[in-house]
């Protein structure tokens, strides 16, 4: 079976079945109180990758997304994006932007860049409510928009921690 293309959330068709369980599981958990009901849905998460591309088609590649794919625990997830650019003032990089799949917000960070900047690359920590799909957007000079993804398994989300000391 094909994988889908890396800048939209993947079907559950082609999700196994650990990826089913964990799903229950953090059904079950949202639905008991543990993190919040408005968990982003994928459709959220298209709308804002449209609006970052600002009606250009988004196309895969030049855009590397570094995370852990097996995070232990979701309060503190490093992250960098590099984009291939030669960072002149005729090809550089704008702006770039990363989206979560099932954070309650799909917006993650958004960087906004110059030729000056010499090197598309930006590195920060996010949280991570539960496992999913991250996706890395660059805007371009010249109005094309680029996009990598990269999956993440989230061992201790960020939203259920209880905040009580031992």
């Amino acid at each position: 079976m094909p994988k889908p293309p890396l800048v939209l959330p993947p079907s559950m068709a082609s999700r196994s079945r650990r990826h089913l369980l964990l799903a229950g599981i953090g059904t079950g958990l949202a639905a008991a109180g543990w993190c919040p009901a408005s968990l982003a849905r994928t459709d959220d998460l298209v709308r804002r990758m449209a609006e970052f591309a600002l009606g250009a088609p988004v196309r895969e590649g030049r855009v590397r997304l570094e995370v852990a794919p097996l995070v232990d625990n979701g309060n503190t997830v490093p992250v960098t994006v590099t984009v291939d650019s030669p960072m002149t003032e005729s090809d550089h990089v704008t702006h770039i932007a990363i989206f979560n799949e099932r954070n309650p917000e799909p917006d993650v960070a958004l960087f906004r860049l110059s030729a000056a900047a010499g090197v598309a690359t930006v590195s920060t920590r996010i949280r991570l409510a539960t496992t999913q799909r991250l996706v890395a957007m660059a805007r371009m000079v010249d109005g094309s928009c680029w996009a990598g993804a990269a999956d993440v398994f989230v061992t201790l989300a960020a939203c259920i921690e209880t905040g009580e000391e031992d």
